[in-house]
């Protein structure tokens, strides 16, 4: 192992000894220059930091497993909205790639960010994508932003059947949902060139705030079954502070995406500023 290599993973275990609040703020001072006010939170970043402190159900790690969540979600909303699984794994190297069809996607049960996508099976090299399978297994995602849920999540890699639209790029829709209602949307679009999130507020009218990434330039049209989204998320989120809801909507049909209780692990900036605390009044805590 390289000196740099060991350098790190002596912070990172050094890391895992700090307790919860002191982790949690110094995270959020080196992102925002301040202390947040974790006894009496009120922007929106904040309270997200109290909810991980405070708010520990633990049905939440079953929301946020990527493999489990889906029959979780089926069992509310049906069968119908879950994108197909092909094949779940323990390590990396069990994956069985004569399995799985020309496409497909492959990612961790209990990480974030890093997804394989396969668009033609005949030019995978495999060796590579066990390795890339491999580190994300090894990631403790609970440490990076000290997000309870993840924390007893089973590690596992699941292939799911890959969903393409046409030829128009596949969008998904976040809706975030305070204490059992949708206030606003986000659309991550324009992934393949600088990641675009566009905000709308619940009759999909353009909200003036950015929150880290830029906006879009052009509008982004509005879901032909935003409606049904927008309830199915409602449905999804009935007591629960705060969590987002995301869906695709795929050659007309709807699919659940995820469930995620802190986006951007409460601390990505707003701008205007203002908006942080205007999004953060609508998250009822019960301290």
């Amino acid at each position: 192992m390289h000196q740099d290599s060991k350098l790190k993973m002596l912070f990172y275990r050094l890391s895992l000894l700090i307790p919860d609040t002191w982790y949690l703020s110094l995270k959020y001072y080196k992102n925002f220059g301040e202390l947040p006010n974790l006894k009496y939170p009120k922007t929106f970043n904040e309270k997200l930091q109290w909810l991980k402190l405070h708010d520990r159900k633990p049905i939440y790690t079953t929301m946020v497993d990527k493999y489990e969540v889906k029959q979780y979600v089926a069992n509310i909303i049906g069968e119908k909205y879950i994108i197909p699984t092909l094949g779940v794994w323990d390590r990396a190297e069990d994956i069985n790639f004569d399995s799985l069809p020309n496409q497909f996607v492959l990612k961790a049960t209990h990480d974030s960010g890093r997804v394989v996508i396969c668009k033609d099976k005949t030019t995978l090299n495999r060796a590579e994508i066990i390795k890339e399978m491999r580190k994300s297994l090894q990631r403790n995602f609970y440490a990076v932003g000290r997000e309870w849920p993840y924390k007893n999540v089973k590690r596992r890699i699941i292939a799911e059947k890959y969903m393409e639209d046409g030829e128009q790029e596949l969008k998904d829709y976040k809706l975030m949902c305070f204490n059992g209602k949708v206030y606003c949307s986000f659309v991550c679009s324009e992934r393949e060139n600088r990641l675009k999130v566009t905000f709308y507020d619940r009759d999909w009218k353009r909200l003036p705030f950015k929150r880290h990434y830029p906006a879009a330039e052009k509008d982004i049209p509005k879901p032909k079954q935003y409606e049904k989204m927008v309830c199915l998320a409602e449905i999804l989120s009935k007591k629960i502070p705060f969590v987002r809801t995301d869906f695709y909507e795929i050659n007309g049909q709807l699919y659940f995406g995820e469930l995620t209780f802190f986006p951007g692990s409460g601390v990505e900036e707003f701008t205007p500023k203002e908006w942080d605390e205007r999004l953060g009044k609508l998250i009822v805590l019960h301290q």
